[in-house]
Order: structure tokens, then sequence, then C-alpha cells
């Protein structure tokens, strides 16, 4: 509750940030996508004065940009279309699975990967911009790090899959945290949940546990009936799911973009939305294509909403001054981990830069030298 306007824009730059630099690829381009994003948000009317942003004189903008429509387009419609570029040819399993359920061995090897996971996952599932990915490179590289002969990874150490898949699960159930607490989505999966929500006329946040207690408590005990579900599924049936890779890519990519559309256009029954797809589909495979990662897009996306409103509720409140962030424990708090993070990766990428140079350059012996 001590949360105010000048919190919720502390918290969502520290989300928006972390998101580019904890991601997997060039920090300029993550940077980019989430400065797109931002741009996106702001269609439709104004928050605060209500006019109209970027609509070009379209009705059905003046709500901005569909939030489904905008995830569906980037990672359903986006990967289909890249997906049917590859041309290697899907390799039926002919051969039958067995030996599912690991050994003492495995076990042996892989609990100290799975503690270690658990309470990387957590932490950086709380994170703002953390999510499986994260959490799942994280774990990879600190167990590799670890290991006596890491040469092993890549090669099916059970260390490299026991610690990254545990982190993954952690990370999911702790990132529900800031979203039910504070009506942050903490990665792109949650975002894709919040607007699910906001659809339904249920908006997370601190009064979540008092006005809807039914969505509060029974998102905890699907945690546990989900993780149950996965063992009573998964395990039996793997040889099941295997199967599919027996169907035709093209078969799969027209399936999956009949439901994608029709799943859009039975939110809003809106044609619009399915053109937004379509429009997203293709930047999401131009993206794929170019190397731009669409999860900081949809991120900043979906808090930019969040952003501008507290923001003008900030300056409307303090009169204009930005020192208002800075005298605010909490929010000078957030901010000061925000300006750590900037440090702290500038002077990482500065030393791997200063590594890199220093192996490539040639050394020369004294007589080279004199030479």
């Amino acid at each position: 509750m001590s949360f105010g306007p000048p919190e919720y824009v502390a918290l969502t730059v520290l989300g928006i940030l972390l998101v580019t630099y904890l991601g997997t690829g060039s920090a300029v381009k993550s940077l980019s996508m989430a400065a797109l994003g931002l741009l996106l948000a702001t269609v439709g009317q104004d928050p605060i004065a209500g006019t109209t942003r970027f609509t070009f004189g379209q009705v059905a903008l003046f709500d901005g940009l569909d939030f489904v429509a905008v995830a569906m387009g980037l990672f359903g419609v986006g990967e289909i279309l890249y997906s049917l570029e590859r041309t290697e040819k899907v390799r039926a399993v002919t051969q039958k699975i067995k030996n599912i359920w690991p050994s003492r061995q495995d076990v042996r090897e892989s609990a100290g990967a799975i503690g270690r996971g658990s309470v990387l996952g957590f932490l950086i599932g709380v994170l703002p911009g953390g999510g499986g990915v994260v959490s799942s490179l994280a774990s990879y590289a600190l167990e590799k790090r670890r290991a006596k002969d890491p040469s092993r990874f890549g090669r099916g150490a059970i260390e490299g899959v026991a610690g990254p898949e545990t982190a993954n699960n952690a990370s999911s159930t702790s990132a529900f945290i800031p979203l039910l607490t504070l009506g942050i989505p903490a990665n792109v999966v949650l975002a894709l949940i919040f607007g699910a929500l906001l659809v339904q006329g249920i908006t997370p946040g601190p009064q979540l546990i008092d006005q809807h207690p039914e969505i509060f408590w029974g998102v905890i005990a699907s945690m546990f009936v989900g993780n149950l579900m996965l063992l009573a599924l998964n395990i039996p049936l793997v040889g099941v799911f295997v199967q599919i890779l027996r169907v035709r890519a093209g078969i799969l990519a027209a399936f999956a973009l009949l439901v994608t559309m029709a799943g859009v256009f039975s939110i809003n029954n809106d044609a619009t939305d399915m053109w937004v797809v379509l429009a997203f589909g293709l930047l999401g495979w131009l993206m794929k294509k170019t190397g731009f990662e669409p999860g900081p897009l949809v991120l900043a996306f979906v808090l930019g909403e969040i952003l501008e409103r507290a923001f003008r509720q900030t300056m409307l409140i303090s009169g204009g001054s930005l020192g208002v962030f800075v005298t605010r424990p909490i929010s000078g708090g957030i901010l000061a981990v925000t300006v750590l993070i900037i440090v702290v990766s500038i002077v990482t990428a500065r030393r791997r830069a200063r590594v890199l140079h220093r192996h490539d350059t040639p050394e020369l012996t004294p007589a080279e030298g004199d030479r």
C-alpha cells in the first residue's frame, strides 16, 4: 500500500531495463524494441486529457492496439512464418522410447543443480524482466562454471538439464509475486495473463486479495495442482507427445494460424484485430531474421500505459518536479538499483571488450619488436 505513482514509475522503468539487459540478445537492440513498445502503447486516447493520439482518423484505434493481437502476432504468426522458412525435413520418430525415469546416479548428480536452480530461479522470477529464459540461461551458466569438466555440457550432462529446468519452474511461480501484489507483469508470459485478467475486468494489484480472493487463492492452488498434473501427464505420455513430429510442418503451421486468428477475433469480434495480428506477424518474422527480440517490445507495450499514467500523475502531484522520485524512499531505492545495474553492465561490457582485444592482439617477442 506504500506504492504510489512515483514508485510505479520507478518499478516499471526497472522492469523494462532488466528485460533488456538480462536478455539473450544485444542490449542496444533490446532497448530499441522497448522504445518501440512504449511508442505503440501511446496509440489511442490520452489517459489524462482524453485526446486521441496516432489514430490517423481510424475509429478502431481509439482504444489503442489490442494487447492480445500484438502478442499473438509477434509470438504466434511471426514464429510460424520463421519456422516455415526452415528447409530441414522433420525426421519421423520410429524407435521406441524407454528408460524415461531417472536413475539413482542421475538423482545424485542433479541434486545440487536442482537446489541451486530453485533458489536462483526464484530470485530472478521475482525481478521484473526476469523469466524462464533468463533464469534457465543463468542456471546453465552457473552449473557450467561450477563443473569440474565443463566440456560435458552440451553433450547430455544431467546438471545442464536439471538446473535450468528447475530454475525455469521456480521463476514461473515466483514471477506471480509482482503481478498479483503490484500489478506488474514480470515477463512476457505474465504480460499475457495480465492482459487476460484485464479483459475479464480484474485488475491485479494490492487490492486483488480483498476484492477477488478466489482469483488469488485459486492461482496459488493451481500451482500445486499444475505440478502434480505435469508429473501425471508428461512422463507417461512422452511417447504420445513425440508423435506430433510425424506431422508435416506446413500442416501444423496452417492449423496454428487458423487457431490464432479465430482466437483473436473472438475477443472483440473486430476484424481490425486480425489485420493487427498479420501486421505484427510480419514484424515478428523480420525481427527474428534480424536478431531483434520481441520480448522487450511486448513487455514495454503492456507496461507503457502504467508508466505513462503513473508519470503524469506524479507530475501533477509534484507540480512538475522530478525530485519527487529521489526524495521518496521506495522510488529512490528502486532508481538507485536501476542506476547500479546500468553502471555494472557498462563496466562489465568494457572489461569483456578489453579482454577480447587483448586475446586478439598478438604478442611480439623482443627480437620481433626490434625488427
